[in-house]
């Protein structure tokens, strides 16, 4: 689904400021304590180490959710927050000194502060209070793993990081590092006669699964959901797994960042959504005419206009307990966040900026009870981008290529940078929901996404025509070979049994339509070379059978060789040399197995702790493995499949399995759920979702309320 935030090195650009220590005032933690009392809730814990949060209401079970997910990963939700807060540097060191500048120039919390009154519910604002109370519960009981600084926690803190981060997954940091270049890195567009063609090929990062079948295609009559996005396996958007439940409503289990107060992706007892990545080309880039006789001026409509001229302080650790103060001007114009760089001075404009409804929006999917409900709260376009795949107990199956897309004017070339001096390429408007691409309950009986274009989202002729969207859009044309791959299973299957929708999710092979073939068999066309390893390769791979299982011995070479420059084809890159990497990858491995028909599973790995297992799944296919081919020889996994929920739905309710691929402990390696779950998930087995309160209690390892933790 989504990619860990990367972020452009700008601290150069600050101008530093020795500033004396002050002291920090004091955290009074006995009001979080006196605060907290003010909650109803228990926490039961299963045999895996789920949490299930019981609480009387809404804001009783997020404060609950809250207190579970410090209890496993305290230290990255603290990091989380002080992003929030544009303070990360201040602890973590001056290399986090963009990502302060970031939350600051993009004015995430001052729009927090503007609009969070009117665009948030109460209730909404009510469950990120509970939250916020429930972390500094937290941190009041654990004050010597606390970070300094960030105390008390907030709702608008809460709110914050969802504003702060979600321009990251389609594309802003990117755009941003292109700026901080030596040089200009694109052409001003100038208007022509004709729009310019911009439908783009890129996928995403990672990737991500997502795939529904109606019950006209399940052997049972039941409608299924493989909810299994692909993300980092540590880290600030690392899957959790829990389950809220709340006297008012509130009964959802699925996957959550940390610092979220709700479930992200997963299922109540009425329906389940999934998200995977999308591309839509969100972000424009302005180049502004500047007044030569006043650098704080930009032409636009003929006009010289102001820009609205701040300035941030931001502390920063520099060495050990050594500070600095780093100053930096912040800038506004009609367009939005603008950056002087010696090259030029350059606006920034996105989808959904401005907007802070993230929350809200995922709060109200928590709690819908039927389709009509949940494309309500969907109806909000509060997430910017993000594809979704549903599924209801009502035999309901949909697909949404959900994003913010521009309106732009035609005769100018968006790929470009655009000229900052008009409102002609100032768009203000988006493509109304009705027309995205989405497609409901198709004949075919099943929806994909496997971050492919939606122009393939089904069999026949349901699925959305490109001709139907402006080239303007930038619609994403990439199809995956996980997208093909589900499209021959589910398309070529009319009575899809549970076991064999389990079997689809878990493919570990490559189509004969993805790039892998078409790479591969340049490769093998090219001359025979002298060098008897890469001779040998070349055989081997010659007769690979397209599969990534951990007994295949032709996988380990075709991964190591193909892998960088598949990945350069999705992201519209110039690919490295077939044959050299090829014989570079070839090398790698005899130099360090000695062989290079070594079985995948002894190459490709899960470690944790002290468990290091084989793998089957590799790059891009169903079973989705990434990892890097260390000095050993061995491909270590640090991204990909990570928690699978799968869920079947008939009127009777919902049943569901999942898997994480560690387990519930993130953090703390003496506990008996640090990798409890890693024999599973390397056998692609999954275990029950206990959802009601007797089979919870029948599995229970233990129950407590915050700050009142016992065995049982």
């Amino acid at each position: 689904m989504l990619k860990s935030c990367r972020v452009v090195v700008i601290a150069a650009m600050f101008v530093p400021v020795l500033t004396a220590c002050q002291q920090a005032p004091k955290t009074d933690f006995e009001a979080f304590i006196t605060a907290a009392q003010g909650y109803d809730v228990k926490i039961l814990r299963d045999t895996w180490g789920v949490p299930h949060v019981f609480g009387r209401t809404d804001p009783d079970a997020a404060y609950g959710l809250a207190y579970a997910h410090c209890e496993d990963d305290f230290a990255t939700i603290q990091e989380i927050l002080l992003t929030s807060r544009g303070k990360l540097s201040a602890i973590k060191g001056i290399k986090q000194l963009p990502i302060d500048f970031m939350v600051h120039g993009l004015r995430a919390r001052r729009f927090v502060e503007e609009k969070y009154a009117t665009d948030l519910s109460p209730e909404t604002r009510a469950v990120c209070k509970a939250y916020a109370d429930g972390v500094n519960h937290y941190a009041a009981l654990h004050q010597g793993d606390i970070l300094p600084g960030l105390f008390p926690v907030t709702a608008k803190d809460v709110v914050t990081e969802f504003v702060a981060v979600s321009p990251m997954f389609f594309g802003l940091d990117g755009a941003l590092r292109g700026l901080f270049q030596h040089t200009r890195q694109k052409e001003v567009s100038t208007k022509t006669a004709a729009a310019a063609a911009h439908f783009v090929k890129r996928g995403a990062e990672l990737g991500s699964n997502t795939f529904s079948v109606a019950p006209s295609r399940s052997a049972d009559g039941k409608t299924r959901i493989n909810i299994n996005s692909h993300q980092p396996f540590t880290g600030p958007v690392a899957w959790y797994e829990a389950h809220v439940h709340s006297e008012e409503g509130w009964d959802c289990v699925g996957g959550l960042f940390p610092g979220a107060p709700v479930i992200l992706h997963g299922h109540n007892r009425y329906l389940g959504w999934a998200h995977t990545v999308n591309s839509p080309d969100l972000v424009d880039i302005y180049v502004l005419d500047i007044n030569p006789e006043n650098p704080n001026q930009y032409r636009f409509d003929g006009e010289w206009r102001d820009l609205e001229v701040d300035t941030v302080r931001i502390t920063t650790r520099v060495f050990g307990p050594l500070r600095w103060t780093f100053k930096r001007e912040l800038l506004w114009s009609v367009y939005g966040p603008v950056l002087r760089q010696p090259h030029g001075t350059y606006a920034i404009r996105f989808g959904g900026m401005g907007d802070i409804r993230q929350v809200e929006q995922w709060y109200r999917m928590n709690k819908a009870r039927n389709f009509d409900e949940w494309l309500d709260a969907v109806r909000l376009r509060g997430l910017a981008s993000f594809n979704i795949g549903y599924a209801d107990r009502d035999g309901n199956i949909y697909y949404l290529y959900n994003a913010r897309l521009p309106i732009r004017a035609e005769g100018y070339d968006w790929k470009q940078y655009l000229p900052g001096d008009t409102s002609e390429t100032l768009w203000t408007e988006y493509l109304p929901f009705e027309k995205l691409p989405q497609v409901l309950n198709p004949p075919s009986g099943f929806v994909q996404n496997c971050n492919n274009t939606p122009f393939h989202t089904t069999a026949g002729d349901a699925n959305p025509k490109p001709e139907d969207f402006a080239p303007m859009l930038g619609i994403e044309t990439l199809m995956t070979n996980r997208a093909w791959r589900a499209l021959e299973l589910l398309g070529g299957d009319d009575a899809i049994t549970e076991e064999e929708f389990y079997a689809y999710k878990f493919d570990m092979a490559y189509s004969k339509q993805s790039p892998v073939m078409a790479v591969r068999d340049a490769i093998l066309q090219q001359a025979a070379p002298d060098d008897p390893v890469v001779s040998q390769a070349l055989e081997l791979f010659r007769s690979w059978d397209l599969r990534a299982n951990k007994e295949n011995t032709g996988t380990a070479i075709a991964v190591a060789a193909l892998e960088p420059i598949v990945r350069a084809i999705y992201f519209d890159r110039e690919p490295p040399d077939y044959v050299a990497t090829f014989a570079r990858a070839a090398h790698r491995l005899h130099d360090a197995h000695g062989r290079i028909d070594v079985p995948w599973g002894d190459v490709n790995r899960l470690r944790r702790g002290q468990v290091d297992v084989g793998l089957g799944g590799g790059p891009d296919t169903l079973r989705a493995v990434y990892g890097n081919l260390g000095a050993d020889g061995r491909f270590v996994a640090h991204s990909g499949d990570c928690y699978i929920l799968i869920a079947a739905f008939d009127e009777n309710g919902v049943t569901s399995r999942s898997i994480h691929q560690f387990g519930s402990a993130t953090l703390d390696e003496s506990s008996p759920h640090y990798a409890d779950q890693v024999p599973l998930f390397a056998k692609c087995e999954l275990k029950p979702v206990w959802l009601d309160e007797a089979d919870i209690r029948a599995h229970l390892e233990r129950e407590y309320r915050p700050g009142e933790e016992t065995a049982q």
